[in-house]
């Protein structure tokens, strides 16, 4: 229980500190563009798009890949946009300010491993941008989506174990590391090392009841791509394939266990190795965020 009521005052504060930056202007341009995110003294570029016939469709935000592209991981959600109706937002976390500690883990620690506050994790950043949107739009109960690739998928996974908020369902394609609902596992490829605050047994509950897609490509089974070979990042298997259904597997088996609430969700697409425009693209895309 002392976990919940720690996520949920570090929700309500970010909420709160979203709601200051989240000032209305005009609404999303049409086609791509770009715009920023006020975040402290550290403001984010956002690249957008607008279907140009949306009406009332949700927000997906879009987290990118280790090569800190996002416009061009903006542009692969055009499918998505057009397909479905969607407005997108492609925030960019750079190498310089967001490195492995603070964009893929979160900046939940530093490097000397120390916890860091709730409003200083990257994972806070998202309900700033969401509000932004939202106000943006006049739309303030706007649902939203999120889905990563690889590095984003890694930053989502976790995300989904720390700071999940509002989002309807969270997608992690490809990560190449898992967060395994296990203590035996250091952080971040488990609950290990952490305070009893992030890592009781109430924080892996919530883990698994998290609204968590792992978006798995069948064809991404080769060590390329920045790719984890650590003595952790094996332990959890030879491919980011055989990770993500490692990881699923653990986490289904102990909800079982335990008889807790587990609300994850595993879609495999056919042949489709580490790319994330293909991976976008397919039609399993669709079940992956929005199936039931």
């Amino acid at each position: 229980m002392q976990g919940k009521l720690i996520q949920g005052a570090a929700w309500g504060l970010v909420l709160a500190l979203a709601r200051v930056v989240a000032v209305a202007s005009e609404p999303l341009r049409v086609g791509a563009d770009r715009m920023e995110c006020p975040n402290g003294g550290e403001p984010i570029e956002v690249f957008t798009y607008k279907p140009e016939a949306y009406k009332d469709g949700p927000l997906l935000v879009v987290c990118h890949g280790v090569q800190r592209n996002a416009e061009d991981y903006r542009n692969f959600a055009i499918t998505l946009a057009e397909r479905f109706g969607v407005l997108v937002v492609a925030p960019r976390f750079d190498k310089e300010r967001y490195p492995l500690e603070r964009y893929q883990r979160g900046g939940l620690v530093d490097k000397a491993g120390q916890v860091q506050p709730a409003e200083a994790w990257t994972y806070a950043v998202i309900p700033k941008l969401v509000a932004q949107v939202r106000a943006l739009e006049g739309k303030p109960q706007l649902p939203y989506y999120l889905i990563g690739h690889s590095a984003g998928g890694q930053f989502l996974v976790r995300l989904a174990a720390f700071f999940p908020g509002e989002a309807v369902r969270i997608v992690a394609a490809n990560p190449g590391s898992h967060l395994f609902p296990t203590r035996d596992q250091e952080f971040g490829y488990g609950f290990g090392g952490l305070p009893e605050t992030l890592s009781s047994d109430d924080v892996l509950r919530g883990y698994l009841a998290a609204r968590l897609t792992l978006y798995l490509g069948t064809g991404d089974i080769t060590p390329e791509h920045s790719f984890d070979q650590s003595t952790a990042g094996m332990r959890q298997g030879a491919n980011r394939l055989e990770r993500g259904r490692a990881c699923f597997a653990a986490a289904q088996a102990l909800a079982k266990a335990r008889g807790w609430i587990f609300n994850w969700r595993k879609v495999e697409t056919p042949g489709i190795a580490h790319e994330a425009a293909l991976m976008f693209a397919a039609k399993a895309a669709g079940e992956a965020l929005f199936g039931q």
